[in-house]
C-alpha cells in the first residue's frame, strides 16, 4: 500500500498497514543495532558472493568490475555508481551492453561526503561497492522492467537474507546522474536505505527532459551496508573491516569505546547532517541525554574513534586509486590521489600518533588481496609513492610558515585579527597546507581561525568536475543534409591521389565526397597538398572533421559539383605516421621500464619533432631514459606487424581492457583499434605505418617535468631522427673546431677548460675583495640619525659595486650603501642588519633614487639594484639622496 510519511511527508511502499512513517533517516533512528534482522551474519566476501550468485541464478551474466579510475568518460574522474561503467556508450544507445542482463559488485568512489566519514557510522563513505543488476530494454526488446526489479529485490532481501516482507518499505524518489534520469524507489529496513531503483528512460537536455531509446534498469544496492545490517554492529567499518579494524585501533594505541555509549551514538547518527550545525547540535543534546553524559565527556570518547574510521576508508581509498594507476598530482583525478594521502597524515596528527602510511596501506592490501588480487601485484609502487608523497607534503609544511607570516601581515587579516576560509582554503588547495597548521601558526600570533566542519568537502568541490574544451564549429554555414564522407585515408592509407567531387565549398572551405585528406585529430596534425581544379591548383592548408563531415580549408574556392584530383603531401604523410606509431612504442616502452601506473597524459605528432606526455610521479632518470629509448628501438628493428582494425566496442574491451582509452575518449559503437604485435593496443583514429620496421630509428632529444605528476618526453622518428643526429654531429664537429682539438678528446679538453675557468673566477673574486677593502678604507661615512651612509660614483662593474657594498655591511652592521656605477649606469644598494631591523629598506632607497632620474629599479629590504641612463650620471646630487634616506630614518 502507499503512504505518506508523516515527518518528511515522501510517498512510500509497505506491507505494514500500521506503519506512519517512512522508515528511513532521519525520520528513524538506526533500529538495526545489535538487532540484525537477516538470517545470519555475513562478511563483506560472503555477502557479494551471495548476491552475484542470486542473481547470476536469475539468468543474469557475472562481470568483472572496472577500474575507480573513469577513464572512458570525459565528464568525471572517478567510476561514482554502477551505472558509470556504461555511460554514455551503452545508455545512450550507441553501443549494445556486453551482456543483457548483468550483475556486478563495482569499486565506487565519491568524494562529495568527505567530511561525513567516520562521524555516521558508516551511512557515509567514500568508496564503496555498489553492487547491481542491469537490463537494457529496447523497442525490439524487452528485458524487464519495475515489476520484476522489485520483485527480484523483495526475494533477495527476504527469500535470500531472511529479512521481514513487512519491514521493508519503498521510498518514491526521483534521480539523476550521468546526464541520464529516471524515477527510483529506495529501499530502507529499519531505518537504513539499502538499495536504490532506478528505472531510467530519460535523458536531460537543459531543463527539459527527452525520452532515452532504451528503457533502463538502473539498480545499486550496497555491499557495505547489506553487510552492515546483517551483523548489526555498532559501526558499518566493523562489519566491513573485521580484524583490520582492532588492528588499526591497536596501530594508533586506541580501545574500542564502551559499546553502550558507542551504539547510542551510532544509532541517531543516520538522523545528522554535520555540515549543518543545527542538525549537529541536535544530535549530540540526543545522544546526550539518552547516555545521561554531557557533550564534551563523549566528543572525547568517541572522536578518536571516528578519526580511524576515517583512516580505515581513506587508505582503503588510496589503494584503490593507486592500484588502478593513479598518479598523484595538483590537477584533474591525480589531485584526489595527493588529497587522501594528506588527509590520512593529518588525521594521524590529530590522533598525535603517526605511523608509516605504507604500513597501513599494506594492512589493506593484505587484508584485501584474496577478493582483489590485482592490487597486491601493484603493492610497490602504491607504497612507495604513498611515502613519497608524505615526504613531499611534510617540506611543504616546513616552506609553508613562511607564507602564512606574510598572509598574516595583510591589512584585511589584521583588522578582522581572523583569517577568512576563502584564505584557508587556497593556502591548501594551492600551497598544501592545513587548515589545522595555519590554526595553530596563526592564533599564536593572535589571528582567529574557525575550521568550518566541511573544510574538506569543500576543497574536494574545487575539483570534483572536469573541463572539456567547447569544439570549434567548423560546419557552421555547411548544410546539415549532406552526407558523411568517404574516409578513403583509412581504407587505403597508402594512396597518394584520387578524384573527387565537391558537395560544397565557399571562400576557404569544400567538403567532397570522399577523401584522403587526414583531419587533425589525436594530437596528429592534419594532412596538406592541393586539389587540381581543372587545371587550376588550389591548396589544401588545414583539414578538419566534424560529425562525420570532413571539412578541407582552402586557399581559393571551388565549384560546386566540379570533380577534382586530390594529392596529399606525401613525404609530410610518412612523417606524421611515423611518428604516431613511435608514440605507440614509446608508451609501450616506458610502461614497461617505470611500470604499468604509466598512461599517456597527452601527445603532439609534428613534423620536426613529436612530443609524448605520461604520467609518472618523479623525474626520469637518464638511465630509465636509455632504457626505454633502447627499448623502443628494439621493437622496431623486430619489425613487429600493426594493425589496424575496426573492432566491436565491448569486444575489444574484453580482449584488451581499459587500457586502450590511453589516447583519451573515443565515440562509436566500433572502433578503431591500432595493435602492435605483442606490445601495445590502443583506441586510436591516426595513420600508422604497416610495421614497425617502416619507423627506421627513434631518438629522444629531451624530457622535461611539465607538471607534477607529468613527464614529456620529446623525440623524433625516421628522418627526422637521422637529421637530428647528423645535426648533433655537426655541433660535435664545430665545437672540435673552436677547442682545436679532436672529437674524441673533447670530454677532456673541455673539463680542462672547466678547471681553469674555476681557477680564473676565484683569482677574479679574490681582486675584487681586494679592490672593495681598499676602496672602503678610502671611504669616509656620513652620519644619520646613527646610520652610517657610504655613497659615490665609480669606475667598477655590476659585480665590483656588489661585493664593495656586501663588504661593507658585513663590517658595520648600522650601514647604509648606495653606489652607482660610470660604466653601464647600475645603481646598488645594501644595508646592515641593525638597519634592517630599525626599519631601512634597500628596494626603497634604490627605488627612490632611480625615479629622479628617469630609470628602473627596486628589490627587496635588504639588497635593491636598479639603473640609470649614464647622461643622467653628472646630475646626480647626493644632499637630495642623503635628505631623501633622512626622511626614511626618520619615519
Amino acid at each position: 500500500m502507499r503512504k505518506e510519511c508523516k515527518s518528511c511527508k515522501r510517498h512510500f511502499w509497505t506491507l505494514d498497514p500500521d506503519r506512519e512513517l517512512c522508515g528511513d533517516s532521519p525520520c528513524v533512528p538506526y533500529y538495526f543495532i545489535k538487532n540484525p534482522p537477516t538470517r545470519r551474519a555475513y562478511n563483506i566476501n560472503e555477502m557479494r558472493e551471495e548476491f552475484l550468485s542470486f542473481f547470476e541464478k536469475k539468468n543474469h551474466k557475472r562481470i568483472k568490475r572496472y577500474p575507480v579510475i573513469a577513464r572512458w568518460r570525459d565528464d568525471i574522474f572517478f567510476t561514482i555508481a554502477s551505472i558509470a561503467c556504461f555511460q554514455p556508450h551503452v545508455t545512450s544507445g550507441e553501443v549494445p551492453p556486453p551482456y543483457n542482463p548483468l550483475v556486478i559488485s563495482q569499486p565506487c568512489i565519491r568524494t562529495t561526503d568527505i567530511g561525513n566519514v567516520g562521524k555516521t557510522g558508516g551511512r557515509h563513505l567514500t568508496i564503496f561497492e555498489m553492487m547491481a543488476h542491469h537490463a537494457f530494454s529496447s523497442k525490439e526488446k524487452e528485458i524487464y522492467w519495475k515489476e520484476e526489479t522489485v520483485a527480484y529485490h523483495h526475494e533477495f532481501l527476504t527469500k535470500q537474507l531472511g529479512i521481514p516482507d513487512d519491514e521493508i518499505t519503498y521510498i518514491e524518489h526521483w534521480w539523476e546522474g550521468g546526464g541520464d534520469a529516471g524515477p527510483d524507489l529506495e529501499g530502507i529496513v529499519r531505518g537504513l536505505e539499502l538499495s536504490t531503483l532506478v528505472f531510467m528512460e530519460y535523458r536531460k537536455v537543459g531543463n527539459t527532459y527527452e525520452k532515452l531509446p532504451l528503457r533502463i534498469v538502473d539498480t545499486g544496492y550496497g555491499l557495505e551496508r547489506f553487510t552492515w545490517i546483517s551483523k548489526g554492529s555498532s559501526t558499518a567499518f566493523e562489519a566491513i573491516y573485521g580484524e583490520l579494524f582492532d588492528k588499526f585501533l591497536k596501530k594508533f594505541n586506541l580501545e574500542k569505546p564502551d559499546e553502550k555509549i558507542l551504539c547510542e551514538a551510532m544509532k541517531y547518527s543516520g538522523m545528522v547532517d554535520v555540515t549543518d550545525s543545527n542538525s549537529l547540535m541536535e544530535y549530540k543534546l540526543r545522544v546526550s541525554k539518552s547516555l545521561g553524559m554531557d557533550i564534551v565527556s563523549i566528543e572525547r570518547i568517541i572522536r578518536p574513534f571516528e578519526i580511524v574510521m576515517a583512516i580505515l576508508d581513506h587508505t582503503k581509498t588510496i589503494v584503490f586509486m593507486l592500484g588502478d594507476g593513479l598518479v598523484p598530482s595538483n590537477v584533474q583525478a591525480g589531485y584526489f590521489g595527493r588529497f587522501f594521502i594528506r588527509r590520512v597524515k593529518r588525521l594521524m596528527d590529530m590522533l598525535k600518533v603517526y605511523v608509516p602510511i605504507s604500513e597501513l596501506l599494506y594492512m589493506q592490501l593484505l587484508y584485501w588481496k584474496d577478493q582483489f588480487p590485482e592490487l597486491m601485484e601493484k603493492s610497490d609502487y602504491i607504497l612507495h609513492v604513498a611515502e613519497l608523497e608524505i615526504s613531499r607534503y611534510e617540506k611543504t609544511i616546513e616552506q609553508g610558515k613562511s607564507i602564512i607570516s606574510k598572509l598574516i601581515k595583510n591589512e584585511e587579516i589584521q583588522k578582522n585579527a581572523s583569517i577568512p576560509v576563502e584564505a584557508l582554503l587556497k593556502l591548501y588547495d594551492s600551497h598544501g597546507l592545513p587548515p589545522e597548521m595555519v590554526k595553530e601558526f596563526a592564533e599564536s600570533y593572535g589571528i582567529k581561525v574557525e575550521i568550518p566542519e566541511a573544510f574538506d568537502a569543500m576543497v574536494s568541490a574545487l575539483h570534483s568536475s572536469t573541463s572539456t574544451k567547447k569544439e570549434e564549429d567548423i560546419l557552421q554555414g555547411i548544410p546539415s543534409s549532406l552526407p558523411p564522407t568517404e574516409l578513403v585515408f583509412y581504407s587505403d592509407p597508402k594512396l597518394r591521389s584520387i578524384k573527387a567531387r565537391v558537395l560544397y565549398s565557399d571562400n576557404n572551405r569544400v567538403v567532397l565526397d570522399r577523401t584522403i585528406f587526414y583531419p587533425e585529430g589525436g594530437g596528429q596534425l592534419s594532412d596538406i597538398g592541393v586539389m587540381i581544379d581543372n587545371g587550376r591548383e588550389v591548396k589544401v592548408l588545414n583539414v578538419k572533421k566534424s560529425h562525420g563531415i570532413v571539412v578541407h580549408f582552402v586557399d581559393k574556392p571551388i565549384e560546386i559539383g566540379r570533380e577534382v584530383e586530390c594529392f596529399i603531401d606525401w613525404q609530410r604523410r610518412k612523417i606524421l605516421s611515423k611518428h604516431h606509431s613511435a608514440t605507440h612504442i614509446l608508451i609501450g616502452a616506458a610502461r614497461r621500464v617505470l611500470g604499468d601506473h604509466v598512461w599517456q597524459h597527452g601527445a603532439q605528432k609534428d613534423v620536426d619533432k613529436s612530443r609524448l606526455d605520461i604520467t609518472h610521479f618523479e623525474k626520469i632518470n637518464d638511465k630509465q631514459l636509455r632504457e626505454i629509448e633502447n627499448l623502443a628501438n628494439k621493437v622496431i628493428q623486430e619489425c613487429r606487424p600493426i594493425r589496424v582494425y575496426f573492432e566491436d566496442r565491448n569486444i575489444a574491451e574484453q580482449k584488451f581492457g581499459i587500457r586502450i582509452y590511453q589516447g583519451g575518449v573515443v565515440y562509436g559503437r566500433k572502433i578503431r583499434i591500432v595493435e602492435i604485435e605483442d606490445w601495445d593496443v590502443e583506441a586510436c583514429g591516426g595513420i600508422h605505418c604497416s610495421n614497425t620496421g617502416e619507423i627506421g630509428l627513434i631518438k629522444i632529444i629531451r624530457t622535461e617535468r611539465i607538471q607534477d605528476g607529468v613527464e614529456r618526453l620529446e623525440f623524433v622518428a625516421g628522418e627526422q631522427a637521422i637529421r637530428y643526429i647528423q645535426s648533433q654531429e655537426d655541433l660535435l664537429n664545430e665545437l672540435s673546431k673552436i677547442l682545436n682539438t679532436p672529437i674524441e678528446h673533447i670530454r677532456k679538453t673541455t673539463i680542462n677548460l672547466v678547471e681553469e675557468l674555476s681557477k680564473s673566477r676565484k683569482l677574479i673574486e679574490s681582486l675584487r675583495e681586494k679592490i672593495a677593502q681598499s676602496l672602503y678604507s678610502n671611504l669616509k661615512p656620513e652620519v644619520i640619525n646613527g646610520f652610517q651612509l657610504y655613497y659615490g660614483i665609480f669606475d667598477l662593474s655590476h659585480e665590483e659595486l656588489l661585493k664593495l657594498a656586501s663588504f661593507i655591511i658585513k663590517k658595520d652592521n648600522m650601514s647604509i650603501t648606495i653606489f652607482i656605477s660610470k660604466i653601464d649606469g647600475t645603481v646598488i644598494s645594501m644595508i646592515g642588519s641593525e638597519a634592517m631591523k630599525k626599519g631601512i629598506n634597500a628596494g626603497k632607497i634604490v627605488s627612490n633614487f632611480v625615479s629622479m632620474f628617469g630609470g628602473k629599479g627596486g628589490g627587496k629590504q635588504d639588497i635593491g639594484q636598479g639603473k640609470i641612463p649614464l647622461s643622467k650620471i653628472q646630475e646626480i646630487d647626493f644632499h637630495k639622496i642623503k635628505n631623501s634616506i633622512n626622511d626614511m630614518v626618520i619615519k
